[in-house]
């Protein structure tokens, strides 16, 4: 019961059952999110409830009660007064122990494309595309030139010239522009399940704060690999990884050395005498064009057979694949 203006007024069971699964729900998750449900089909909700039934529990309450159980559990969940914040209009409350960045992907996944409304708010740049809009001239000329959309008559159809920004985020939709969008067959708006907050043990966190660029982090992921190897090879740290690339890249200065010093092995030997004929070549190339009458030529190596040469070419790539792979492993 609760007193209301010098009277005794009795709480609904309904009303305190409802608070008491709320409450345990915010006691039992780590995760709970607010979701707006203005203009979201309710067929389309049942159908994003089913989907992560598994995943999230879902639940449409009146934000009053939700507001109760957040005061009752103050002591136990921390900086979740905030969520009060968010409690205004028509929502939905899930409940979950999932990461938020994937919640809120999976959320974003479920949206599906619909036509602006005259008052919608756009939520991204509107563009209106250059080339033929399929739409004969008539009075609907007066709708581009209010909206500053260059055209020209091409073919008995009105034409974009150029691509338009005809909105930005924030900008409300107007009559004219929601309608030329329909005829355009434009649909600049996405109606699904919109996150207000995330509260996760004590962080909040708003849309923006969970939107990322999935191609840009995995980039961003695999150049702070590759340094952390490139450092991990320089100062030799002990790991069988870093330890095996080192080793490569101790081998590869080791050769190099030995063949810029002429240090004369098995393994340098061939490296020599191809870089001594290379050189050799080039300087009777450029002897014979100053001094034809010399008839300096330059050296072939005699035919092989067929055979030898396919032995060779297949031991030659092989070597060349696995030097490639540990530069590459070494150097991205």
């Amino acid at each position: 019961m609760v007193i209301v203006r010098g009277r005794v007024r009795k709480i609904p069971e309904w009303k305190r059952k409802e608070v008491e699964l709320l409450t345990r729900l915010l006691k039992e998750h780590r995760v709970v999110a607010v979701a707006d449900l203005t203009k979201l089909p309710s067929a389309q909700l049942q159908e994003i409830r089913k989907t992560l039934r598994n995943k999230v529990y879902m639940r449409v309450v009146k934000n009053t009660l939700m507001s109760k159980a957040i005061d009752e559990v103050l002591n136990v969940r921390k900086n979740i007064a905030k969520l009060k914040d968010y409690l205004k209009g028509s929502n939905v409350f899930l409940f979950t122990n999932m990461n938020p960045f994937e919640l809120y992907m999976l959320l974003e996944k479920y949206k599906i494309p619909a036509y602006a409304k005259p008052g919608d708010v756009a939520e991204k740049e509107i563009i209106i595309p250059a080339g033929n809009t399929g739409i004969p001239p008539g009075p609907i000329f007066s709708v581009f030139g209010k909206l500053k959309i260059p055209t020209k008559v091409q073919e008995g159809t009105i034409w974009v010239t150029k691509d338009t920004v005809v909105a930005k985020p924030g900008d409300k939709i107007s009559t004219e522009l929601a309608s030329l969008l329909q005829k355009l067959e434009i649909m600049p708006m996405e109606i699904g399940l919109r996150l207000k907050v995330v509260y996760e043990d004590g962080i909040i966190l708003e849309p923006k704060d969970l939107k990322i660029n999935i191609k840009e982090y995995k980039e961003k992921i695999r150049e702070a690999l590759i340094s952390a190897y490139k450092l991990g090879v320089e100062v030799a740290f002990p790991e069988k990884e870093i330890i095996e690339l080192t080793l490569l890249k101790a081998q590869l200065n080791a050769l190099a050395l030995a063949i810029e010093t002429a240090f004369i092995t098995p393994e340098t030997l061939p490296y020599m005498l191809s870089k001594a004929t290379l050189l050799a070549n080039i300087l009777a190339s450029n002897i014979a064009s100053k001094a034809p009458e010399l008839e300096l030529g330059v050296a072939t190596p005699k035919p092989k057979k067929e055979e030898e040469k396919g032995k060779e070419e297949k031991i030659e790539k092989e070597e060349e694949e696995e030097l490639a792979a540990g530069l590459e492993a070494l150097f991205g």
